[in-house]
């Protein structure tokens, strides 16, 4: 039986489109809904184009209401049955009380090496740190940001003259390589750690 994968983002979607051309063949789990606050983003489309289920509940009307955002969250998750979310790029926090009933089933990649630079504009501070390595960490998701466990690692290099963009253009490229070898270990029940060099 291929798990069910739920995958949220709230852009172009290149983390989620490198998750679906993986899930295929062999793979232990399938796509079953692309899921984002945004209405255009440009991952919806391409799911769209390949008949994958998508769905789109915007969190401007709920503006300071995440409970009742999660709660249509959930309700238009549930006619897709997902075993398990990926979030991919998915620029809204989510309570405890949604991670939790998730728990163990929820995973996310994020742009640095975690625990170091949670949050934002991680190339920037791994720069300004002067760091000779940098990359991106795929976890388990919990209510606390961009913690919990470390599923995966992948590094790359920090050259002369690279800028937060250069930089971010690299470990993206990682991105893609990461966070489908992982979730085909997660879906399949492997939950050590995965770590790649570039």
């Amino acid at each position: 039986m291929k798990k069910r994968v739920a995958i949220f983002l709230s852009g172009g979607g290149s983390n989620m489109r490198a998750l679906v051309e993986d899930m295929t063949g062999d793979h232990p789990a399938r796509p079953c809904v692309i899921v984002s606050n945004v209405a255009d983003a440009g991952g919806i489309a391409w799911a769209q184009e390949r008949g994958i289920p998508t769905e789109v509940i915007d969190h401007k009307p709920f503006k300071g209401d995440r409970a009742a955002f999660e709660a249509e969250l959930t309700a238009r998750l549930m006619p897709h049955a997902p075993d398990m979310i990926c979030l991919a790029g998915f620029m809204r926090k989510l309570t405890g009380e949604f991670t939790d009933a998730w728990a163990g089933r929820m995973i996310n990649i994020h742009p640095s090496l975690l625990p170091r630079y949670k949050g934002l504009h991680t190339h920037a501070r791994a720069l300004e740190a002067g760091d000779d390595v940098h990359g991106c960490t795929v976890h388990e998701v919990t209510a606390a940001l961009d913690d919990g466990p470390l599923l995966g690692q992948a590094t790359v290099p920090i050259l002369p003259g690279d800028t937060p963009d250069v930089l971010a253009a690299r470990v993206l490229v990682q991105e893609h390589r990461l966070y489908p070898a992982v979730l085909r270990r997660f879906a399949g029940g492997d939950r050590s750690f995965l770590m790649l060099k570039s």
